[in-house]
């Protein structure tokens, strides 16, 4: 499996699903196919989040949900890898964008946060339905890069995040 194939899979499962269910629809539909496919879309998926582990994204995650952590910043991630490519390469470029998501809006409106830990394990789900196993602990690796350390501050310093974030910052009332 390869990206462009994992997008493809994401986005049969948005038009298949609700919102909160893509990862789970996803997880379906790619339990149908061969076991080793299966296993290299884990491959494919850790990828897009070591692509992802950016300190702007993580600032804008922080904005968004109104803090942050670790494991947070991984289930946030989850949620984008869920709202397909485009909305991902646009938040990749520039997490501000993200203010103009209707679910980040409705977010900002209800005080809800955005994430999906089911999202990180498509994989490993689908893997268990069309195999009966458990995925190879061999299927992946991961690494991440190093944050950008021009964003090394603290995310609560409003005016930096006004100033870096300015949309996110003024959808959020984060000042």
């Amino acid at each position: 499996m390869d990206k462009q194939t994992f997008w493809k899979l994401i986005e049969t499962a948005r038009a298949d699903a609700e919102p909160e269910e893509v990862a789970s629809r996803a997880a379906q539909l790619l339990a149908d196919r061969a076991a080793a496919e299966i296993a290299a879309s884990q491959q494919v998926l850790w990828d897009l989040l070591a692509e992802s582990y950016r300190a702007p994204l993580w600032a804008a995650a922080y904005v968004i949900n109104g803090g942050c952590s670790d494991d947070g910043f991984d289930y946030f991630r989850g949620w984008l890898l869920t709202q397909g490519r485009e909305v991902f390469e646009t938040a990749l470029a520039d997490p501000d964008s993200l203010a103009a998501h209707p679910a980040v809006r409705e977010a900002a409106e209800q005080g809800l946060e955005l994430w999906d830990e089911s999202a990180l394990s498509i994989a490993w789900t689908a893997y268990e339905a069309g195999t009966g196993k458990e995925l190879p602990a061999d299927s992946f690796t991961i690494s991440y890069p190093a944050l950008d350390p021009s964003w090394n501050f603290d995310f609560d310093d409003t005016d930096e995040m006004a100033a870096r974030l300015p949309r996110l910052s003024a959808l959020f009332d984060y000042a």
